[in-house]
């Protein structure tokens, strides 16, 4: 893939103007609406359910790409699916049977990810990386917007595009967490294929313009 993707995270929209913001992304040079869902458990904090996930499907003409940040997600692959999600990512850490739940994502015609924590080293995914089709590494600790950049990121997508080489797969590299445009290039070059930005989007004073400006940088 030649260009990094821009996946603008939902959970940094204004809610009471979902249907704008989500028009704003359709509009803009983003690629991937990025749908955070946590459920207090697996991340100290809730954010939203089906229902706004419904929502935004009816509104959103762009790829659909869940993160859930969620104990046992194999209870709701089903249910994804029927919302319209394209990518569906579990963590790593709340999946014993990694494998089962990936052919459970895939059976259900879903592209299937597996996002990993700041402390979780890419080494675990050596024997599951041909059946994933999209790391997300967490550049910041999962479950709140707006922190900082975990500078150790650099060099863990470089290991995992060595890996994914090295084993032949086809897997994109998604990062989440503190993206800005003084990062995004750097973090580009170290091989990921997709960028999650929330708070640096929709907290700007013109999303569409950050946007732009985040991917002729990545051109």
């Amino acid at each position: 893939m030649s260009k990094t993707l821009i996946a603008p995270s939902i959970l940094a929209a204004d809610f009471g103007n979902l249907q704008r913001d989500i028009e704003m992304v359709n509009n803009s040079e983003a690629d991937w609406f990025h749908l955070d869902i946590m459920d207090g458990v697996f991340v100290p904090n809730i954010s939203y359910g089906m229902p706004i996930i419904s929502t935004i499907n009816k509104h959103a003409t762009k790829t659909l790409d869940a993160h859930l940040m969620i104990v046992d997600p194999d209870r709701y692959i089903k249910v994804f699916a029927k919302l319209g999600v394209d990518y569906l990512t579990v963590h790593y850490e709340a999946c014993t049977h990694l494998h089962r739940t990936l052919q459970a994502i895939k059976a259900e015609g879903m592209k299937a990810g597996v996002a990993l924590n700041p402390h979780t080293n890419v080494s675990v995914l050596e024997d599951t990386i041909q059946d994933i089709d999209l790391v997300l590494i967490m550049s910041v600790n999962p479950g709140f917007g707006g922190q900082s950049f975990i500078e150790n990121t650099y060099a863990k997508v470089e290991k995992l595009k060595n890996l994914i080489l090295q084993k032949n797969a086809s897997t994109l590299i998604e990062v989440d967490g503190g993206v800005t445009n003084k990062n995004a290039k750097k973090i580009a070059d170290a091989g990921a294929d997709a960028l999650v930005a929330g708070s640096y989007i929709f907290r700007s004073e013109n999303p569409t313009e950050t946007i732009k400006n985040m991917s002729e940088l990545l051109k």
